[in-house]
């Protein structure tokens, strides 16, 4: 990639409602931010704190403004996951929406029963809108992600009771 479609891609994302965008090809990651605290830790990537500044666009303000990296799957594979539970996860990378519409109510949320196949929020990617169904019968326990998140290919969406 280089430095003019990062700009290009710079310019896009102060442009767009997106607060995150987290971009992989191959070793190559870009990471943006445009919100005040940032979701990934400290020692994982540099917070975009004025996003003002990323839209001047100089390759000077580029270089202070984004850090270019090597991503870590983020899903959390240090909490043990309680007995009797399986995770619902993402099967690609996008922004998340837990509402079929702006103001509609949440597809499902903690103690809502979900059946195999019912459909439990959306993966916005790429311009498509991706339907994330239920791989499982049981009990939401956990939203593992809020509302427009930005999220990773296997990372955990909601955390679901089993019988």
């Amino acid at each position: 990639m280089d430095i003019n479609e990062v700009k290009e891609l710079l310019t896009q994302f102060d442009q767009s409602t997106l607060t995150e965008f987290d971009l992989r090809e191959g070793s190559f990651g870009l990471y943006m931010n445009k919100n005040k605290v940032t979701q990934k830790s400290s020692n994982e990537v540099k917070q975009v704190t004025d996003s003002n500044v990323v839209s001047q666009g100089t390759p000077e303000v580029l270089s202070q403004t984004v850090e270019v990296k090597e991503t870590v799957n983020e899903t959390v594979k240090n909490e043990p996951k309680p007995e009797n539970t399986e995770e619902i996860i993402s099967p690609i990378v996008g922004v998340v929406y837990l509402k079929p519409a702006p103001d509609k109510e949440n597809f499902k949320q903690v103690g809502d029963s979900v059946k195999k196949g019912e459909v439990v929020c959306i993966v916005e990617a790429m311009k498509l809108m991706n339907e994330i169904t239920s791989t499982i019968d049981g009990v939401i326990t956990e939203v593992l992600i809020q509302n427009e998140d930005v999220v990773e290919y296997n990372q955990p969406l909601f955390r679901v009771a089993t019988s």
